[in-house]
């Protein structure tokens, strides 16, 4: 298991350069001078030309980069050049809310998306199956938008069950140590907080979560048929196992690695890929926040952005390889 998950990691560098190297181009190639951006409108020319030296600037361009991946491998990520502010410290502001976003669309993915596609699974061609195949082609095909500011309006507006926008209620917002308004709520023992914090989530989850559980779905029944159509289901159904133990002990057992791989990819695209929820609902997430930056043409922040979101999806992908050498002990052989 150490050297399958060393290989791994070995295979992270690479791609982490890359992205590093392409986000670093696409911002130098953007319209703009960075230094003009930093130092304001009304700033002199020698005011300009001093941060353009302080930001090497005026360097070549590949020994830019190599300062600049530096300064990565440092965790130096510079400062945005709207706020001033360090884009570390922006990175533990607003990749919270997204990880909790995320993570709450992905659980309402797999708690709907896989039964649904176990239950269609068991009896194909009945009512279950095409009822289970209809809503996955919807869900695939629907915008998020229009799904999103479809149920704002029903929902917030039309009936208030939930809050239009926003992540937490008025007052919470010195209540969040670590980020995650649902874990600190629970932490201080806040009931109130934490039943705020879900519905605030409820609607921006299912909206982010509806194109993962169709897609969940329509994997999982897929890989179930499969699996059922195998000689040992045949050979259980033979000694008289009832369909329902078949399906859950035996089927799901073999037939869950395609939907661990989906699984896993969703949750990168979902961390990645956030930006249209994120700024239909406001929610102070990553999405949001690399958006707000290309409409400032704020730079390092885009850089920074780019970059947080393949290690992110890096990093998911690392964990699906691990689960999937933990489940078939065949993986860490090949």
């Amino acid at each position: 298991m150490t050297s399958f998950l060393l290989r791994r990691i070995a295979l992270m560098a690479p791609t982490l350069i890359g992205v590093s190297i392409v986000a670093f181009l696409l911002i130098h190639w953007m319209p703009g001078d960075p230094a003009e951006i930093l130092a304001g409108e009304h700033a002199s020319p020698e005011v300009v030309r001093q941060i353009r030296q302080d930001l090497r600037l005026d360097r070549p361009l590949a020994e830019q980069y190599l300062f600049y991946l530096g300064d990565v491998v440092r965790g130096d990520l510079g400062r945005s050049a709207k706020t001033h502010e360090t884009i570390a410290d922006e990175i533990r502001r607003y990749f919270p809310a997204t990880v909790e976003l995320s993570t709450a669309a992905l659980f309402l993915a797999c708690l709907i998306g896989v039964p649904l596609g176990m239950f269609a699974a068991r009896r194909p061609g009945g009512a279950i199956d095409a009822v289970s195949t209809s809503l996955a082609s919807i869900g695939v095909s629907m915008p998020v938008f229009w799904l999103g500011l479809m149920l704002m309006y029903l929902l917030a507006v039309r009936f208030p069950i939930f809050p239009v926008s926003g992540r937490t209620a008025i007052g919470l917002g010195g209540t969040v140590p670590t980020g995650f308004v649902l874990l600190d709520a629970l932490l201080a023992g806040d009931l109130w907080a934490f039943r705020e914090g879900v519905r605030h989530l409820a609607i921006p989850a299912f909206v982010l979560g509806s194109i993962p559980m169709a897609v969940i779905a329509r994997i999982t029944r897929s890989s179930l048929l499969e699996v059922l159509g195998r000689d040992f289901i045949r050979t259980a159904r033979a000694k008289g196992v009832g369909e329902r133990e078949i399906l859950l002990r035996h089927a799901a057992r073999n037939g869950i690695l395609p939907t661990l791989t989906v699984i896993g990819l969703q949750f990168g695209f979902l961390l990645g890929g956030a930006i249209i929820t994120e700024t239909i609902f406001s929610w102070p997430g990553v999405g949001r926040w690399v958006l707000l930056a290309v409409e400032a043409r704020d730079a390092p922040v885009l850089q920074a952005g780019i970059l947080l979101m393949a290690i992110a999806f890096a990093l998911v992908n690392l964990l699906t390889d691990v689960l999937y050498a933990v489940l078939d002990p065949r993986i860490k052989l090949s």
